[in-house]
């Protein structure tokens, strides 16, 4: 069942096309992240969604009701903002409780509220705290609860952590994915983490220029993305890339760097000649393995950086950088020769001219 859908949705600003005929839709119950670099529409199509901004054309619907010209307040949605926007002079409680008494709600309907908003996020010691005795972990925790209260169908975050350290990040992370499966209520989430993005997603929206590039579950992202674009932003470090063409006999050829493709499944059959980009990730070569790899070559270590749980050795093939993700225990030092190899299957290939998986 379809919680939000997006039809058609365009948003200018004057001459400027922010948003371009967008299309999402949302399943009742399933956490989407909105992901992209900083100016790509993310959090202007959530805007849009939220009824804090007006859209150019299209519609939106949430749980089935066209709500394109509704008031914020009509559409049935909470909303967590990248900053806290708390209340200084009011207590947590105060905080959770005044859109309610806005509202109108009974007393005894408020304070359930609360208390079970309290209970889910483990603030009820801070319940008579003010925002300044509240680390920021704890001001995001009651920017959420106020959003929690509401009892909506929808929710939405607007990089809720940015602003938050990276411990704190990681523990919120955690959090909200908790939280998500203790309530199953819908959630559209915006960053530009693309390691939130990953852990949290039931599917990742990238985004560029307005548009969406691939909208799909974190795995179909990272192992087969649409495009180049996709490919180098999803993964840290990114995606390796070598720039070549395919030679006859289904093989990638670069700079003296010949690549077999048998077992790679093309998504569409590419020309002999046509110039592509192969792409592999850090993680999908293998180090001084043993192992008999259908492309494999001794190369010459470069750069080792040692990253506590595993190692990020740079080297090269042919002329292009190659990133290895290795284990710790297995680091070589810098000018060592070692054997890499990998599956062609693991690798991405796209056009070089519209960066399209081939």
């Amino acid at each position: 069942m379809t919680s939000v859908l997006v039809k058609d949705l365009s948003l200018n600003f004057g001459a400027v096309e922010v948003l371009k005929k967008l299309n999402l839709d949302v399943q009742q119950g399933e956490f989407v992240v909105l992901l992209g670099p900083s100016g790509c529409g993310k959090s202007t199509l959530l805007n849009c969604i939220a009824g804090l901004l007006d859209v150019s054309t299209g519609q939106i619907f949430i749980n089935g009701k066209n709500v394109t010209w509704e008031e914020p307040k009509d559409r049935g949605i909470g909303m967590v903002f990248q900053s806290y926007a708390l209340y200084p002079q009011m207590t947590v409680e105060g905080n959770l409780s005044f859109g309610l008494k806005n509202a109108r709600l009974p007393k005894d309907e408020i304070a359930k509220r609360i208390a079970r908003a309290a209970e889910i996020l483990q603030i009820e010691p801070l319940l008579q705290r003010k925002p300044a005795a509240l680390s920021g972990g704890q001001r995001q925790r009651v920017a959420i609860g106020r959003a929690l209260v509401r009892d909506v169908d929808v929710f939405l975050f607007d990089e809720p952590l940015s602003n938050l350290d990276a411990k704190l990040r990681a523990e919120l992370r955690v959090e909200i994915k908790r939280l998500h499966q203790q309530l199953a209520n819908t959630m559209i989430y915006v960053t530009h983490d693309q390691i939130e993005a990953m852990t949290l997603a039931d599917r990742i929206a990238v985004m560029r220029g307005g548009l969406i590039q691939q909208f799909d579950s974190p795995q179909a992202i990272y192992n087969k993305p649409v495009n180049r674009f996709v490919a180098g932003f999803i993964g840290s470090p990114g995606m390796n890339f070598l720039e070549g063409s395919i030679a006859a006999g289904s093989t990638f050829s670069a700079d003296g760097v010949d690549i077999p493709l048998a077992r790679y499944e093309f998504a569409r059959q590419p020309a002999a000649g046509q110039a592509v980009g192969f792409g592999i990730r850090p993680e999908h070569v293998a180090l001084n393995s043993g192992a008999d790899w259908p492309f494999s070559a001794r190369v010459k270590v470069d750069v080792v950086e040692p990253m506590g749980s595993d190692t990020l050795v740079w080297t090269k093939l042919g002329s292009h950088n190659l990133a290895v993700r290795v284990p710790t225990e297995r680091m070589p030092a810098s000018g060592d020769m070692v054997d890499i190899g990998f599956d062609p299957m693991r690798a991405s290939i796209f056009d070089s001219g519209d960066g399209g998986r081939l």
